[in-house]
């Protein structure tokens, strides 16, 4: 089965590649044609979940599914939330982002914060939600040189590494988004045993 992500970020791409089984073959906007810069307008990470997939739906007639990902610190009561790309200003500057955030923690003992992710899933014309949450904290300072957006910074609860020293293939065990492709995967697999039978 061939699914199109809703999305130019290479690293998802990337992961969503090593999680999502065999079976499903999950292609770019771009090699499915789709070249169009879609604005995520959402207030929440559904609706720009949502929007993503719509647009590319809409335009290629083909199965697909679109993510939107937040970092929701506790005691900056959810921020950045659904705007954790753009959070230091347009452009989706991480590293200004990761710098904002350290600095707006500067003087918080509390620095818990989760992870989440929202998919829209858009398959044979029908549109279905899944999300995945992991728990951790905020470091004060940069840890680590793999991943990238705010995984330097966040280390998950029962591990003593934040997610840019952990291998690929311990992040995609635990991570957020990992989480979430694993339940598309299983949906999706299952919808596929339903024709088959």
């Amino acid at each position: 089965m061939k699914l199109i992500f809703a999305t130019n970020n290479a690293h998802k791409l990337e992961e969503a590649r090593q999680i999502l089984s065999p079976d499903i073959e999950v292609i770019s906007m771009l090699e499915a044609g789709f070249d169009a810069e879609i604005e995520e307008t959402g207030l929440t990470l559904d609706e720009n979940a949502s929007l993503k997939a719509h647009a590319v739906y809409e335009a290629t007639g083909l199965n697909c599914f679109a993510d939107d990902t937040g970092l929701e610190i506790e005691s900056l009561n959810g921020r950045p939330g659904v705007y954790s790309a753009r959070y230091a200003g347009e452009g989706h500057n991480f590293s200004a982002n990761v710098d904002k955030v350290l600095s707006e923690l500067n003087n918080t003992s509390n620095r818990m914060a989760r992870f989440r992710t929202a998919v829209s899933l858009i398959l044979n014309g029908n549109e279905y939600f899944f999300d995945g949450v992991v728990n951790g904290v905020i470091l004060h300072e940069r840890a680590g040189s793999g991943g990238f957006g705010y995984d330097s910074v966040f280390r998950p609860d029962g591990f003593e590494l934040s997610f840019a020293e952990l291998s690929s293939a311990q992040k995609n065990a635990i991570s957020h988004r990992g989480r979430v492709l694993r339940k598309l995967q299983t949906f999706i697999s299952d919808k596929l045993s339903d024709l088959r039978d």
